[in-house]
């Protein structure tokens, strides 16, 4: 096995050894968890120099860290459509002059015409120089159907808390007196032109035990806020409360939803006066779209209906018109995937239904309309094996905007008529040769027979064993699907493609956990099944060996935020596999998780380790507790954000004591903006990759011993 007992000189660590043995009742790291404390950041700032002083003085780095930022920065990147917003496009562009962005704005018709005439509405980086705030930009809400008025949300430093601002689209300013909210983890929408819907920190008490908030109130304009009206409130140990609303036809349709845990959701019809009426919908169904006076939601679990019973995965529409008149709103089918596709994604535009479906992973665009004798279905013309993600829809023209990919084709954007072929509007310039390189998927077999699918890029002509980078993710019904290898492996910028022109291998695993085969996929890994998780990732690995692709050793294990636990968990688990992990944001302390920021919040997704029983099954794979004092151990690398308010920088502060106590190899880098996402510019996500990279070359690649 490739494995360093210890770094260069340069990163000999010397904090005085502690006990090897973790104490659930008492962690000797605990201090760690102070995120603004002195003593804490004086050791997060001994790590990343430390770590630096190594990596930056590999060859490899100034030119890695030099092709990312022109990557990253390249202005012929996609000006993605952000929002449509009746006949204007709004977009977010970042390049090397505005890191934090332009919010701007053009007519749709010169966006369509590939010549977009822009109009900026707020300059990121200049906002925060006036205002002496490292802003990051949060988005904006803005009220159809005249998109004249917006809600714009900015973070300080990256962090899931913001600020809420009301800015006027036609003046190109925040309104004076206008509707602001100070920093939080607000949930706010409108409900009229003079009405909001808002949860937000009001103090003891309006927020659950996750940190989000527990009441939904409706402030109108004029009024301080001490005088909003609550219309709805959920329960301490709930997830959150929020309204919202959505636009169908000539319809404002309003809604409260209840997240009693991650995975279920009560939904309300709210009338004018703010009265609120049930959704029948399944406790456990997404709520996807509002569209022709019917709500939309997909099934997680099946459902008798009159015309039989419903499997997950489906998408039923239920009558709101029946809901507000108080009649039995009877669902039916709209679309139901084969046993081989998910739906990922659901969008509607005036008349139409889209639905992005996977295939054995690989991505279908498909347009449902309503009309009198039901939904007609129809498949569109989009590029074969492609990894295809809806973009934004427009109202009453019926387009899709949908961009297209694969690990070695660079983005398009389509334009995706309700008639017509789909057509080409911008693309994004090759940033390699892909004839170099092969992608293929194959399918590893698990524990228990389950068939993974796994994508693996190599040199053209390349034979034997290569060193090998794996990224999966395996959690939250989130899917991984191959993209351009300009951005994989996930928040590690251009890194997949730096590795594969280093001439070796790498891999994105489809392991449950995630959505790629729908909600049965989800649920086999969840709580007390989350090792088959981690025996599909060790599955793959397996494959790649067993088929002299890859050698033991010279496999490093992707990870971040969940991936945190999988790479954590496989590392104790086969050491024998692994020569490296990547653990960005990572959870990896599961004893401790529900007390830390968000960590209540994820409680139906890994189980609740207060519970005895839960903690039986935890304690088996929970990264932090099954770490151990043995030179056979890969090297790890930590990246992560002090501002993250969603992942606690303990679990990775953390898990580097128990690596530097023990004498073990590893790397850490925590900056201090950034928030869940890390890097707050592409300064920061240049500099990412080159680290990376580096530390891959030194751990499994070449410049291993």
């Amino acid at each position: 096995m490739v494995a360093r007992l210890a770094l260069a000189a340069a990163l000999v660590f010397t904090a005085a050894p502690i006990a090897a043995q973790y104490n659930d009742a008492d962690d000797p790291y605990i201090w760690l968890e102070e995120i603004q404390g002195e003593r804490a950041l004086a050791k997060v700032d001994q790590w990343n120099a430390d770590t630096e002083a190594v990596l930056t003085a590999q060859a490899e780095y100034p030119f890695a860290k030099a092709w990312a930022r022109q990557i990253l920065d390249d202005t012929r990147q996609i000006a993605m459509p952000d929002a449509i917003q009746g006949d204007m496009v709004t977009n977010l562009w970042r390049d090397a002059n505005n890191p934090r962005g332009l919010w701007r704005i053009a007519s749709l018709d010169s966006y369509l015409a590939g010549t977009p005439e822009w109009r900026t509405l707020i300059d990121v980086d200049q906002l925060g120089e006036d205002e002496g705030q490292s802003w990051v930009w949060h988005g904006a809400n803005c009220l159809a159907p005249e998109y004249t008025r917006c809600l714009v949300s900015l973070s300080p430093g990256g962090t899931d808390a913001d600020v809420v601002r009301e800015f006027d689209v036609a003046t190109g300013r925040f309104v004076e007196g206008g509707f602001t909210l100070p920093e939080a983890k607000s949930n706010v929408a409108w409900f009229d032109e003079n009405t909001l819907f808002v949860g937000t920190d009001e103090g003891p008490g309006s927020l659950t035990e996750s940190g989000y908030p527990r009441l939904v109130k409706l402030w109108e304009r004029g009024t301080d806020f001490a005088q909003a009206r609550l219309i709805a409130e959920g329960q301490q140990t709930d997830i959150s409360m929020n309204g919202f609303s959505v636009f169908d036809g000539e319809t404002r349709y309003r809604f409260v939803r209840r997240g009693p845990d991650f995975w279920t959701g009560e939904y309300s019809l709210v009338a004018e006066d703010g009265a609120t009426t049930a959704l029948p919908l399944p406790v456990d169904a997404e709520f996807e779209a509002v569209l022709d006076g019917y709500v939309i939601a997909k099934l997680n679990s099946a459902l008798d209906t009159p015309a039989g019973t419903e499997q997950p995965g489906a998408l039923l529409a239920w009558s709101l018109d029946d809901v507000q008149r108080g009649r039995d709103a009877a669902p039916f089918a709209v679309f139901r995937p084969s046993e081989t596709q998910a739906v990922e994604q659901v969008a509607a535009s005036e008349n139409k239904l889209w639905v992005k479906v996977l295939d054995d992973v690989s991505g279908k665009l498909i347009e449902l309309t309503p009309d009198a004798t039901g939904w007609t279905e129809r498949a569109m013309d989009l590029p074969a094996n492609s990894t295809i993600q809806i973009a934004e829809t427009s109202g009453a023209d019926d387009t899709a905007f949908v961009t297209v990919e694969s690990m070695l084709t660079p983005p398009t954007l389509y334009a995706v008529p309700s008639e017509g072929a789909p057509r080409a509007i911008a693309s994004e310039p090759a940033q390699f040769d892909a004839s170099k390189f092969t992608v293929e998927q194959k399918f590893a077999t698990s524990k228990d027979g389950t068939k993974v699918p796994y994508y693996l890029v190599r040199p053209e002509g390349a034979e034997g064993p290569l060193p090998t980078l794996i990224h999966a993710y395996g959690g939250f019904r989130a899917a991984q699907t191959p993209k351009y290898l300009t951005a994989e492996p996930y928040r590690s910028g251009p890194l997949g493609l730096f590795w594969v022109e280093s001439g070796n291998a790498y891999v994105l695993a489809n392991i449950r956990g995630g959505g790629e085969y729908g909600p049965r996929w989800h649920e086999d890994a969840l709580r007390e099944k989350r090792q088959n998780s981690f025996d599909d990732f060790h599955a793959v690995a397996d494959d790649l060996v067993a088929n002299r692709l890859a050698d033991p050793g010279r496999i490093a294990a992707s990870g971040r935020s969940n991936g945190g636990v999988l790479v954590g968990a496989v590392a104790n688990q086969r050491p024998d596999l692994y020569g490296a992990i990547i653990s960005g944001s990572p959870l990896i302390d599961m004893k401790r998780y529900n007390k830390l920021l968000a960590g209540a919040s994820w409680m139906a997704e890994y189980g609740n380790p207060d519970v005895p029983e839960d903690w039986a099954f935890m304690r088996e794979w929970s990264p932090y507790q099954n770490m151990r004092d043995s030179a056979d151990v890969p090297a790890a690398f930590y990246y992560l954000s002090t501002l993250d308010d969603r992942v606690h920088p303990g679990h990775a502060r953390k898990a580097a004591a128990k690596h530097e106590a023990w004498g073990q190899t590893f790397y850490y880098h925590e900056y201090r903006e950034g928030g869940h996402s890390v890097g707050s510019d592409h300064e920061e996500d240049a500099k990412r990759a080159a680290l990376l990279l580096a530390y891959l070359n030194r751990e499994i690649g070449n410049g291993a011993d």
